[in-house]
């Protein structure tokens, strides 16, 4: 089999409707878009949300509150489980679980969770850790600093 001998399989492709090609093809002179007014026109249609002059929904409704979320501080979140992958006295850090590729986002910081379970001595150094998390670390003969 050869380039030039590949097919596609039968229906999957479909001829395309080629409109203003003559009144014997069906779909000449108007080309499918009826006769004058703003959408017989080229480039013409209203943009999303117009309401024909009318002052439209998303300018009617009152704008009030606050909201926090340009505030808002998400973290890159590792479970304990994860952590086994290191060697015993490894300090953990942001950087090395980059690197590692247990997080992929660059992030306001680090959060523990403490899913799992750990079976090695690790210096953890986070931004935030769940109670838990921390509590397993610890069990193991680890050690946390919150930075």
């Amino acid at each position: 089999m050869k380039l030039h001998e590949l097919k596609s399989p039968a229906g999957a492709t479909k001829n395309i409707k080629r409109v203003g090609r003559g009144t014997g093809s069906g779909s000449g002179k108007t080309s499918t878009r009826g006769h004058k007014g703003q959408k017989a026109r080229s480039g013409g249609g209203t943009r999303l949300g117009f309401e024909g002059g009318q002052m439209p929904l998303q300018r009617r409704i009152p704008k009030r509150g606050f909201s926090n979320s340009v505030f808002k501080k998400e973290y890159a979140i590792v479970n304990v489980e994860d952590l086994n992958s290191f060697d015993n006295g490894t300090e953990i850090t942001l950087d090395l679980l980059r690197g590692a590729g247990l997080v992929k986002k660059k992030l306001n910081g680090l959060k523990i969770l403490g899913q799992g379970e750990l079976e090695k001595q690790l210096t953890v150094k986070t931004h935030k850790i769940s109670r838990q998390a921390e509590e397993k670390i610890l069990a193991a003969g680890g050690k946390v600093e919150v930075v």
